[in-house]
């Protein structure tokens, strides 16, 4: 990078639990001592995905280049987030060679990249690329799509859908992620049907696990501040777009003897309920290593990730995001509930 260059910035957007965070840490394991900065968005009050980046472990991933912004929306919340982030980290001694921005799952890109016109940020960082990750899964099932029927009522509103394709309409690339977990007609039906949804020249790749060389998606190019017009959106400025129709909430939890049989009991709440994502960080008996529960759909998993450090307040909690009108009193009490069986 010479002295007036311009510091690249990646975009990585992709709806709740498509596989963001994983893609980020194996961006980040390609580094080769390169000083990258991350700026994670988190939808509600409590990050997961901005600690567990935290706490990686990964060479050279240090902590106080991880900037974790939580409750809302970056798309919403631009000039007083955002920015105010992107200045002191320009101010630095040292800048960042490049910036990794990780959305919130219900987050429009769009909005985004109009904040690097702004003559501040804009002499300084471009955006190099957006790239959008889509969970091959869901998709695959029709979670984004309205039926004709549903699309034929003067009422018709889908969230999920809208969320889904602005994203995708911004992309300069896609990563079709989980493809493992689909057949060959699957895939082969939901890349045709993505392909359509895209603007010319975005490329599309499949991955398992968000597995991809770092020299792919970094170094696009794109300078996707200098043709917003070109990607055309449903909500072409932040003012037309709000998030009144999603909710996310934290349940507490106390010491779990089974994860495991958690886990699987989590699974009937989620579809009793129709959760959309649901992760956090378990206490579990007799351990002393921290346990992360992952959930989209009704795919539940759980690991541990690293021991409790000294002093850490050991409490478990889940954090649950869902469309508007969740029963927050039923689901935190069979959560509770399912803690006591485990």
């Amino acid at each position: 990078m010479t002295r007036f260059a311009k510091i690249p910035a990646t975009i990585i957007t992709g709806f709740l639990g498509a596989g963001k965070t994983t893609l980020v840490r194996h961006l980040l394991t390609q580094a080769n001592g390169r000083r990258i900065a991350l700026i994670v968005n988190e939808f509600g009050d409590i990050g997961v995905d901005g600690e567990l980046l935290a706490s990686c472990g990964i060479k050279g991933c240090r902590e106080d280049d991880i900037i974790e912004l939580a409750n809302g929306c970056l798309c919403c919340t631009v000039a007083d987030e955002f920015l105010p982030v992107m200045e002191r980290l320009l101010a630095r001694p040292l800048p960042p060679e490049h910036i990794i921005i990780e959305t919130s799952g219900l987050a429009l890109p769009k909005p985004l990249v109009k904040a690097f016109d702004w003559p501040d940020i804009r002499s300084k960082v471009t955006v190099d690329g957006v790239i959008a990750v889509v969970d091959g899964p869901a998709a695959a099932s029709g979670r984004f799509e309205s039926t004709e029927e549903q699309r034929a009522r003067p009422d018709h509103d889908n969230p999920l859908e809208e969320v889904f394709v602005d994203q995708l309409a911004c992309a300069d690339m896609v990563l079709l992620n989980k493809a493992d977990l689909l057949d060959e007609n699957q895939l082969a039906r939901l890349t045709t049907a993505l392909r359509a949804k895209l603007r010319p020249g975005v490329q599309l790749l499949t991955t398992h696990q968000g597995a991809v060389d770092a020299a792919i998606l970094l170094g696009l190019d794109a300078k996707a501040e200098d043709n917003l017009a070109a990607r055309p959106t449903l909500h072409d400025t932040a003012l037309d777009h709000n998030h009144d129709d999603f909710e996310s909430f934290a349940v507490p939890l106390g010491v779990v003897r089974d994860p495991q049989a958690l886990t699987a009991r989590l699974s009937d709440i989620i579809v009793r309920h129709d959760i959309l994502r649901l992760k956090g960080f378990l206490t579990v008996a007799g351990k002393d290593m921290r346990h992360v529960v992952q959930a989209v759909g009704n795919r539940v998993s759980g690991y541990y990730d690293r021991p409790w450090k000294a002093g850490e307040d050991r409490a478990g909690q889940l954090v649950v995001i869902g469309l508007k009108g969740l029963d927050r009193e039923a689901i935190q009490r069979q959560i509770n509930a399912s803690i006591g069986q485990a």
